[in-house]
């Protein structure tokens, strides 16, 4: 049987391993197949080596396995970083985006991830990043809307018509 080549293996094997660590289920099938390995003979070090993981990591599984069997494959409960805004934090936010940033002593007519960001600071002493700010806005149901620039010293009446041609 003619022998497979995979084009950039370098780069499709680092976005296999990402792949394979983005969910549970994945990572799950990723112990799976590293104990299978080991249970059919190969040392730890080689399975690691043949999946991408540390050698030690490979023992890891074999002991969780081994002491509470499939179970021990699970992911455990991540806790995650805790949130920086509180609940109570986070309604004022959502009601402070239904209406004008100029209510709140801001600049700016809209709402961006910048003057969110300073809202925060300003009425909690929570510096957020402006990215953050922005996933905010899409947590609520908001979109972003940018307004339309007007080009200095250009004919209103001309782009109009244009327009409406277009």
């Amino acid at each position: 049987m003619k022998r497979l080549v995979v084009a950039d293996a370098e780069t499709v094997v680092l976005a296999l391993q990402d792949e394979i660590r983005r969910s549970r289920e994945s990572r799950y099938d990723h112990r799976l197949h590293g104990l299978l390995l080991v249970a059919q003979g190969m040392s730890c070090g080689e399975v690691g080596q043949l999946l991408g993981d540390a050698p030690r990591t490979v023992e890891y599984w074999v002991k969780r396995f081994e002491q509470d069997g499939f179970a021990g494959l699970v992911d455990g409960e991540r806790s995650g970083r805790p949130p920086r805004l509180t609940a109570r934090q986070l309604e004022a936010v959502e009601k402070a985006l239904r209406e004008s940033p100029q209510a709140y002593g801001l600049g700016g007519n809209l709402w961006d991830g910048r003057l969110l960001a300073a809202f925060t600071k300003k009425r909690f002493g929570v510096s957020l990043g402006i990215r953050q700010c922005q996933r905010m806005f899409r947590r609520f149901g908001f979109r972003l809307r940018k307004p339309r620039p007007h080009i200095a010293g250009a004919d209103l009446e001309l782009q109009r018509h244009h327009k409406k041609k277009s």
